[in-house]
């Protein structure tokens, strides 16, 4: 019997060796699946990313226009005459600076002049609207930033 259990206790430890040997690593096709799979997810993830970078801009791009607007209005309300341009607003502090438009990255708005008035007791005309310099279009509302 000595023989018997000493041959299935040899058996036993290659068994178990081969096992772990091939156990230790991962083959190539295995880890060339990993890496498509991650590939694949990384793609979906940079989309939503810059979709909602654009979001943001957007977002941004009507705050700061609502903000000029009250800004004008205030101006032309207050000194009984429209501001000649957004400059104007910085000087008198109803603005502290001309913001960046989101989508040029530059403060370089489109200022709409009219002879409309807001108040019978204003004097000049002037600015009453901006808009974005941006020749681009909203991928989400399919409109053009200029006429927001």
């Amino acid at each position: 019997m000595g023989m018997i259990s000493t041959f299935r206790a040899r058996f036993r430890r290659r068994i178990a060796a081969q096992k772990w040997r091939s156990a230790r690593g991962f083959t190539l096709i295995e880890l060339m699946i990993v890496m498509a799979i991650i590939i694949i997810l990384a793609t979906i993830a940079v989309g939503r990313y810059e979709k909602s970078l654009q979001r943001g801009r957007e977002a941004v791009l009507k705050t700061d226009l609502r903000v000029m607007r009250e800004a004008i209005q205030n101006y032309t309300r207050d000194k009984e005459a429209a501001p000649n341009s957004l400059d104007d607003l910085v000087t008198a502090q109803y603005i502290s600076q001309i913001p960046d438009d989101p989508m040029t990255r530059k403060p370089d708005w489109n200022a709409q002049d009219c002879d409309t008035v807001l108040t019978p007791d204003q004097t000049s005309t002037g600015i009453c609207d901006v808009h974005s310099s941006s020749d681009e279009v909203s991928p989400f509302e399919n409109t053009p930033y200029s006429s927001w």
